[in-house]
């Protein structure tokens, strides 16, 4: 029996398609369920039960003698929310309700970090545990991340096998719900069917031109895949990146969606918005050396070939992963 948490939204729905794909149906799945476009990102797939994100600690010290794993991707992730209550009630205590648990019950743990946490870079993007007292994330968001992973490395007692995986900006099926959140290949996608055109944010930032912000875009794809490593793997337990380990401009995903639209670029600029403009990353790439250390061989989607199936074979139709 497999476990994830926040299973009806865009990277857990695709974690669980990942394992059905391979024959892994005995899944249960936790989250809310009471927003209506996210369940249909659970539509077809392979589940057991679904357990609401309330119930699940009573379910799991019921049944705890079935679980195989446990990947807790359910979190509060909206980096324009400032109420740490919410973080504290989501990101941290709930994370460490279910690390509890897998120590006490001898169940692997994955679970979601983020690359929020690096803040605005001061320190790089390695994710060398030694340096995660020092990050200074730049919102709440962020910051619940990292409290959760200094937490964690703390602990006298953990699970057998665990790992944090610190997403970077993960894109691609299954985030038709998420709205502002959504990937900038959404709302690319979006804005140029509407209107013909895509705005960027302008750089605020001296050192960078209008449209050369850089991020590290990967694709949700090689997101499961990693999980689904680890999740065999089972050694080697720590915090680790999951970026596709090369930076991109906006510029350079903005002209990938019109090429994969099959539209001529039609590029402008608007001021990013005052409520994180003093918050923004405008460079992030993951170091990806410690994961293929461990093992992990498999080649990762360009910013191009990840845009292209994403458009042409999703977004395009409409469809779910």
């Amino acid at each position: 029996m497999m476990i994830v948490t926040g299973a009806a939204g865009f990277i857990g729905s695709c974690l669980i398609s990942k394992l059905n794909e391979e024959n892994f149906n005995y899944i249960i799945a936790v989250d809310q369920f009471d927003d209506p476009a996210k369940l249909k990102n659970l539509e077809g797939k392979k589940i057991q039960e679904k357990v609401h994100r309330d119930d699940f600690f009573d379910w799991l010290d019921r049944n705890y003698e079935e679980v195989e794993f446990i990947f807790h991707i359910g979190a509060r992730t909206d980096t324009t929310e400032f109420d740490t209550a919410i973080f504290d009630k989501l990101n941290l205590n709930y994370s460490k309700e279910i690390w509890s648990r897998c120590v006490d019950y001898q169940i692997p743990l994955v679970y979601a970090s983020s690359a929020a946490t690096y803040g605005s870079g001061e320190l790089g993007y390695k994710d060398d545990e030694s340096i995660i007292p020092q990050l200074l994330p730049l919102n709440p968001y962020g910051e619940s991340k990292n409290e959760f992973d200094k937490w964690a490395l703390n602990q006298e007692k953990k699970p057998f096998f665990w790992a944090g995986l610190k997403f970077f900006n993960v894109y691609g099926p299954n985030e038709y719900h998420k709205a502002r959140m959504a990937s900038v290949i959404w709302h690319a996608y979006r804005q140029i069917s509407e209107k013909g055109e895509m705005k960027l944010f302008r750089s605020h930032n001296p050192e960078y031109k209008d449209g050369e912000q850089m991020r590290d875009f990967v694709y949700v794809k090689d997101v499961v895949e990693v999980c689904y490593f680890l999740m065999r793997h089972r050694i080697d337990s720590g915090i680790y990146n999951l970026g596709s380990g090369k930076a991109r401009t906006f510029l350079d995903l903005t002209k990938a969606v019109f090429k994969a639209m099959d539209k001529e670029e039609n590029i402008g600029f608007i001021d990013t918005p005052e409520d994180i403009r003093e918050k923004y990353q405008y460079f992030t790439e993951a170091d990806m050396s410690k994961l293929k250390s461990i093992g992990y061989d498999k080649a990762f989607y360009s910013l191009e070939e990840g845009i292209s199936e994403y458009i042409k074979t999703y977004l395009s139709k409409q469809k779910y992963y």
